[in-house]
């Protein structure tokens, strides 16, 4: 029981220095003496290259260590997940949600302030979630595919961390004009057909590009992902179906298509925009899978595992 006490004392932090405003900075060196005022040992990880991830899972012995901090963004979640994946490492991870776009963190009802973060990594509440997987790309929130993808592609990072979620929108204004429908094929047990759409998206989590109800009814622990086609339609309906998405309510639009499912695989005759977690995506064709709860995550006391 000693040794075992000993050898869980580590805690791995791997923090994107670029994520939102570089608030996280400021704070790291409170927050590692916090830790260490707890009794463990933090060792800190510049991890804004998938490289040294890369090395540093590569090389670690996950035995000694209780828990992965991953502070940033959707996008640094990404890229530290699908590293530790490459490398099996099984450790939970606690999130400190300090990127521009933190809708996982929404969706796990984390707290904004490091002193909630840190009360979280430090206690014993673990939920395991859902992972997602497109082709050999994993994602933890969100896969988006369609014109209104350059938006966030295209959106200046600096006014990302100026505006926020309002980079998004403000750029999306710009975007709306340029709309055009792609063809695709969906294939899956619950829903096969050809469509015409604007915009696609396959959700884990519940929120996405700052919208918080792009799909209320998602679960990131019932091995399912949920699939949301916004199809080609005349320019006037756009203005309701985006107040329906704001409140939650476009499920049951016309111009929607919404169904579950833990496999399906998309195909389109035109190169096809993506973006996978905030970050491009994979190129067409598209298989997507989910890996049901093989993740674990601090979240606080009061969410249900």
């Amino acid at each position: 029981m000693g040794n075992e006490t000993i050898e869980k004392k580590q805690i791995l932090l791997i923090y994107n220095p670029s994520s939102g405003s570089g608030m996280f900075i400021r704070h790291l060196d409170n927050i590692i003496e916090v830790f260490q005022d707890a009794g463990y040992l933090v060792t800190p990880v510049r991890g804004a290259r998938n490289a040294i991830l890369d090395y540093v899972f590569e090389n670690m012995c996950q035995d000694s260590y209780r828990q992965i901090i991953i502070a940033g963004g959707d996008g640094t979640i990404n890229t530290v997940v699908n590293s530790m994946m490459r490398h099996n490492i099984d450790l939970p991870i606690a999130i400190f949600p300090s990127g521009t776009a933190n809708d996982f963190a929404y969706y796990l009802g984390l707290p904004h302030d490091f002193e909630g973060m840190v009360e979280v990594a430090l206690g014993e509440n673990i939920m395991p979630t859902d992972i997602a997987k497109v082709n050999d790309k994993y994602f933890i929130n969100v896969a988006a595919m369609g014109t209104l993808v350059d938006v966030s592609q295209k959106t200046d990072p600096n006014l990302k961390n100026t505006l926020g979620v309002m980079a998004y929108y403000l750029k999306g204004m710009t975007e709306v004009t340029n709309l055009h429908p792609i063809k695709i094929k969906l294939k899956s047990e619950e829903y096969t057909g050809e469509e015409e759409m604007y915009f696609m998206v396959i959700m884990n989590g519940c929120s996405a590009g700052g919208f918080k109800k792009i799909s209320p009814d998602a679960d990131a622990t019932d091995g399912l992902l949920d699939v949301m086609l916004f199809r080609k339609m005349p320019f006037h309906e756009m203005a309701p179906l985006f107040f329906n998405v704001l409140y939650g309510s476009h499920t049951e639009n016309k111009n929607v298509l919404y169904f579950k499912t833990n496999d399906l695989t998309l195909e389109a005759e035109e190169d096809v925009s993506t973006d996978v977690d905030g970050e491009k995506g994979e190129k067409f064709p598209l298989h997507f899978s989910v890996l049901r709860r093989k993740l674990r995550i601090f979240v606080p006391d009061r969410v249900n595992n």
